[in-house]
């Protein structure tokens, strides 16, 4: 690879024409190119002769060996940026995609870039054409120049941080020194290619991270034009795989994930990340953030420090939830409630109303035994302080995670980073499709202009599809309401006829049923209605031209942002908020289109219904989502290798191999944050229903680092580099999500769960002292007169009582107010209401003094910043001094030595004289 005489063959390369090249190696013209062939000597001594011969046996006899796990052209020296691939269709005539794509690798030479093409005879299928792109040294440092690209000019000499107490316990979790900080800490400045000499550059094959030269390159790509069509210029790599005209297009892996890479490949960092990130044994340890970060580049590299600190938070909320869940558990045998429904003589002997019209009969409250004890567990006096505990949470993770962004920003080299950098940068699709162009207000270039009324119908097209998903989810969801109406009669007359499940009735009653099979039917229904969206919003997003790249992230995820929010919550916030809340009373019940009678909550109320639905959706969304994951990228591989490998004999290149892999795409972070975004307000906005809903959210999120962490080492091409120093408008949803969340909470504690009504039972109409609860479950129903049934809603059989009890607070049938709200009733409301306002403003006043407190950056990473800031300036001061210091010395010695020759010619001219 060092060899001198092949490094001198390489810079005579534009001296080889390409006939010259296709003699000596005696292949058709399509084959090779100039470049590809253009090292060799057209001289013909007999040196030459020999060397050319030396080559020729090079790259065709060690072909084999040499291309296997290679990521270099044929010579072995020029390193594979960027992949570009195609299959030619030999049976059009004058294929307008093999003139663009003729005249696009033109212009990919004409900026510097030089290409290698691999005929299809040797791929491994027969029939694809592999460009193999390298970006040059002056490419490189021209365009990193161009995109400010910051690169190491001196050694820190800021001291790392010191450990903090008790480090030496969490040593198992952490990394070995060399892959969590692979290279030391520098300072760093913006690339100049007039300043090279004070940059740290001891090898130029490696000073550019290879994240930054694919970055470069797929930069000159996106904008590198192939022609005029229609009379608009057309350029830009994605219009040219949209089109057909070129397959795909990625850079390489560095090499084979299971093993390392063999000389003289450089070092193999897809296989590090697989050895110490990727393998799920792994999953309590540390995340290797900088090897992540200088192999797929800041954006994703962002997302897994974002997933990583979010699981690192829901540690603390698990504990907390996980201990209010136990407290349940071990209270569960000594709650008054249950005792008294599941008591023979107390439950037993309350008849209650029938829960359907017609079919359905009176039951004893006793039969809820079972289903009372469970709603304890998560219905008890930790309920309150849990849902207070969450508010305070996710403030704390919200601020500390400003703090690790502003410490991953100073790290990686992103605090003079401007999102404005990429907001300047057009989609090329926007520019091919503008008429017009306007003065940019910034730049005082001209640049293309689309004006509103162009775009005017696609936004009302756009904002009318929206809606009209959101209508049709919640038409959905009033189909499964309708669905659990009018099979819950069927189940309870079915379960009283058959003599085969009585064994069963204790547990599987007809509520617990319809509400199970309802919450499955409903996941279902979420997960199709999810899938045909997302082709829908993607398409919508596409017709309305976004300006930039950032427009089309921000106005896709506003539409599949809204959509999912309502597509997952809709149910659970029926359940929380609505089920049993507008149901009458016997004799004067609510129907739903005058059809179905509206749904009771069990006697113990809702709240174990909503655990159960955010149970159903939040853990079958994260399995499925897992097994989707996992399995989808890895069963497509499978089917497109066995596909692909027709040849057995021939070749199976480092190229073909990713080849083979599916496609990341530039919308696959997105889903990423999507999917956490959702699982974050499971997490929050229904958490006062369900303690446990942080830990299986810690769970699925240790197995989905690594999951993500496999599928993109293994399963995925290499995804092109991004910059990106915070996640974007993510955070100003999470920031949404925490504030609706206090007040979900603070309703479900008050109207969902039955903790007010007991405390005003307990401080205000209970008759014992000794035990303060006793009663309640008597108090918490009211008395109906069965003869005040009308005659199409009472049962059939004649009964030998005369009331039946229903759970609201309204007079008895003797009172002058009968089947009225009694004083009772408007207690427990003042004092729900009392609750919401008062634990909101509690939380509210903490969230703002921890906000207040917290600083956005740490205050040794602002001293970091400035430390850096004053030796970048003076290191820059000092080149600047030294080179003009070199000058004027340069040019002083040459004013002498013009003053000596000229007093040499006075003294010649008078000695002559």
């Amino acid at each position: 690879m060092g060899d001198p005489d092949v490094l001198e063959m390489v810079q005579e390369e534009e001296r080889i024409s390409n006939r010259e090249a296709e003699y000596i190696f005696g292949m058709n013209e399509q084959s090779l190119s100039s470049r590809e062939t253009s090292f060799l000597i057209s001289e013909e001594p007999a040196s030459a002769k020999r060397y050319n011969l030396f080559l020729k046996r090079r790259l065709l006899f060690k072909k084999d060996e040499q291309s296997k796990d290679s990521i270099f052209f044929r010579d072995g020296i020029r390193q594979i940026d960027f992949v570009l691939s195609y299959v030619d269709d030999l049976k059009k005539e004058a294929d307008p995609k093999a003139e663009r794509r003729k005249e696009f690798e033109q212009n990919l030479r004409k900026t510097g870039l030089e290409l290698e093409i691999e005929d299809k005879r040797n791929s491994e299928d027969g029939k694809t054409y592999f460009v193999k792109i390298h970006a040059p040294w002056e490419v490189l440092v021209t365009y990193a120049e161009v995109l400010g690209i910051k690169m190491p000019i001196k050694e820190s000499d800021i001291p790392l941080p010191e450990n903090i107490p008790f480090s030496c316990m969490l040593e198992p979790l952490k990394l070995p020194k060399n892959v969590k900080h692979p290279h030391p800490e520098y300072f760093t400045a913006q690339f100049t290619r007039h300043r090279q000499e004070l940059f740290l550059i001891e090898d130029k094959s490696s000073f550019f991270p290879s994240s930054s030269r694919n970055r470069i390159v797929y930069y000159i790509l996106s904008r590198c034009p192939f022609g005029v069509e229609d009379g608009k210029k057309k350029f830009g790599i994605e219009r040219l795989l949209t089109s057909n005209t070129y397959s795909s297009a990625y850079p390489l892996h560095d090499g084979q994930y299971w093993k390392p890479s063999e000389p003289p490949n450089p070092v193999n960092g897809r296989y590090t990340l697989c050895q110490n990130w990727a393998r799920f044994s792994y999953f309590y340890k540390e995340q290797p953030l900088d090897l992540i970060r200088d192999y797929y580049g800041e954006k994703i590299g962002m997302y897994f420090v974002f997933l990583g600190f979010y699981t690192e938070m829901l540690s603390f909320a698990a504990v907390v939830g996980l201990a209010c869940f136990i407290y349940g558990l071990l209270s569960m045998d000594n709650n008054s409630s249950s005792t008294e429904i599941c008591d023979p003589k107390i439950g037993g002997q309350i008849i209650m109303c029938p829960l359907c019209d017609l079919v359905c009969d009176y039951w004893r409250l006793n039969t809820t035994c079972l289903a009372s004890k469970i709603s304890h567990l998560f219905d008890n006096e930790s309920t309150v302080f849990f849902a207070i505990f969450m508010g305070i949470w996710v403030t704390l993770f919200l601020e500390f995670w400003k703090q690790r962004q502003a410490r991953m920003e100073y790290e990686w080299d992103l605090v003079d980073f401007e999102e404005e950098q990429q907001q300047l940068q057009l989609r090329p699709e926007f520019e091919a499709m503008c008429k017009h162009r306007k003065i940019n207000a910034v730049t005082k270039e001209m640049e293309p202009y689309m004006p509103l009324y162009s775009r005017l119908p696609w936004y009302f097209l756009s904002g009318a599809t929206v809606t009209l998903w959101m209508a049709l989810v919640i038409a959905c969801m009033v189909a499964v309401i309708v669905y659990r109406l009018s099979v819950f009669a069927t189940f309870a007359s079915f379960m009283e006829s058959e003599a085969s499940f009585k064994h069963v009735k204790s547990f599987l009653t007809p509520q617990i049923t319809t509400s199970l099979s309802g919450s499955c039917l409903n996941f279902i229904v979420i997960l199709i209605l999810n899938f045909f969206y997302e082709k829908i919003s993607a398409w919508i997003t596409k017709m309305e031209i976004p300006r930039t790249y950032q427009e089309y992230e921000s106005s896709l995820t506003l539409k599949m942002f809204l959509f999912q929010f309502v597509n997952f919550y809709s149910s659970c916030f029926y359940v929380a908020f609505f089920k049993g809340k507008f149901v009458g009373y016997p004799g004067k019940y609510t129907y739903l289109f005058n059809v179905w009678r509206s749904e009771e909550c069990d006697p113990g109320g809702c709240l174990i219904e909503l655990t159960t639905q955010l149970t159903i959706i939040m853990t079958g969304k994260q399995i499925f989502g897992n097994i989707k994951e996992a399995i989808y990228p890895m069963v497509l591989n499978w089917w497109r290798r066995r596909k692909a490998r027709t040849n057995s004999e021939k070749l199976y290149s480092r190229w073909e191999q990713d080849h083979d892999l599916e496609t990341f795409g530039s919308l696959g972070l997105f889903y990423e944050y999507l999917e956490t975004v959702i699982q974050f307000g499971f997490v929050t906005l229904f958490v006062a229903s369900f303690p446990l809903a942080p830990l299986l959210a810690l769970l699925n999120n240790i197995i989905e680092i690594r999951v993500d962490a496999w599928k993109l080492t293994t399963q995925y091409r290499r995804p092109v580099a991004a910059k990106a120093h915070s996640i974007g408008v993510w955070q100003d949803i999470l920031y949404g999500m925490a504030v609706l969340s206090v007040a979900t909470n603070a309703f479900i504690v008050a109207f969902t769960s039955d903790i007010i009504p007991r405390l005003v039972y307990y401080y205000a109409y209970s008759k014992d002292a000794t035990a303060p609860m006793k009663g309640y479950v008597n108090d918490s129903l009211s008395t109906f007169l069965i003869a005040d049934f009308p005659n199409h809603t009472a049962p059939w059989e004649k009964r030998d009582f005369t009331t039946c009890r229903y759970r609201d607070y309204r007079y008895p049938p003797d009172h002058d107010q009968k089947y009225f709200h009694n004083m009772q009733y408007w207690h427990v409301l003042a004092a729900k209401m009392t609750f919401i306002i008062v634990m909101e403003h509690v939380v509210f006043l903490v969230k703002f003094l921890l906000a207040w407190m917290i600083p956005d950056v740490p205050k040794d990473v602002l001293e970091r910043i400035k430390r850096e800031k004053l030796m970048t300036i003076k290191i820059l001061h000092d080149f600047e001094l030294n080179k003009l210091k070199e000058n004027l010395r340069a040019n002083s010695s040459e004013l002498a030595k013009e003053v000596l020759i000229q007093e040499n010619k006075t003294q010649l001219a008078k000695s002559t004289v």
